[in-house]
């Protein structure tokens, strides 16, 4: 198990000029310095178009930043942290932030036996919202039934699901109310596309007919990855 802490930005069409600048002055800066944490993902959206052919045309955010730290309660120790607020803080202006704690689970495929992170940059970044009716349930059926599926799409390089942890949130910034969400990982956008034509992904969408009844939205994002930061526990 991993602990993230989900940062998502938002708020314009395209990215303004301020954005670049805050990453590379304040979050690639600031950061680094949170207690515990391991290392950073940046989320953008690709040039390149997906093709998956039952999710179409979704606005991704201008940003997503993964923290992943050392344990749970460096996490909960972050939520509340300087750094953290600095980086929130100083968001530009007109545009929305939010900062979400989750578990993150991986899930073997077959060039990835253990589960572990992959360093493939493409990912399509899926999130549910409640409510459900009953959302244990619903959590136990995606886990069961997707995760499971989607390691047999062609190409897949990693598969993850993120449970919301909103007990780690001080409450001191909104957060995303997310019933589950979960990323599948390529190396290319042209081998996510593949996988999208491929019969898996038709079994995929056979699985999402059965979920337990839910009414919140659920979003696709194709989204290419860097990593900006790496710590290790002893630093």
């Amino acid at each position: 198990m991993a602990w993230i802490c989900e940062i998502v930005v938002s708020g314009a069409v395209e990215a303004p000029p301020g954005l670049r600048t805050w990453i590379s002055e304040t979050v690639s800066v600031r950061l680094p310095d949170t207690d515990g944490l391991k290392s950073v993902d940046l989320y953008e959206p690709t040039d390149e178009r997906g093709r998956d052919p039952f999710n179409h045309g979704t606005d991704a955010p201008l940003l997503i930043a993964l923290l992943d730290f050392e344990s749970e309660d460096a996490l909960r120790r972050a939520m509340s942290s300087a750094p953290l607020a600095d980086v929130v803080d100083s968001i530009p202006q007109g545009l929305a932030i939010t900062v979400t704690p989750l578990e993150r689970a991986s899930y073997a495929v077959d060039d990835n036996p253990d589960g572990s992170g992959s360093e493939a940059p493409v990912s399509y970044v899926v999130r549910y919202h409640r409510p459900a009716d009953d959302e244990d349930l619903f959590r136990r059926n995606y886990v069961a039934s997707h995760p499971p599926t989607q390691a047999k799409l062609p190409g897949i390089r990693s598969v993850m699901c993120y449970f919301p942890r909103p007990d780690l949130n001080p409450s001191q910034w909104p957060s995303l109310d997310y019933l589950i969400g979960n990323e599948v990982v390529f190396d290319t956008v042209a081998d996510f596309n593949v996988a999208m034509q491929s019969p898996v992904r038709h079994e995929l969408r056979a699985h999402y007919r059965d979920f337990p009844s839910f009414s919140g939205a659920n979003t696709h994002f194709l989204m290419r990855r860097t990593r900006i930061s790496r710590r290790s526990a002893s630093e």
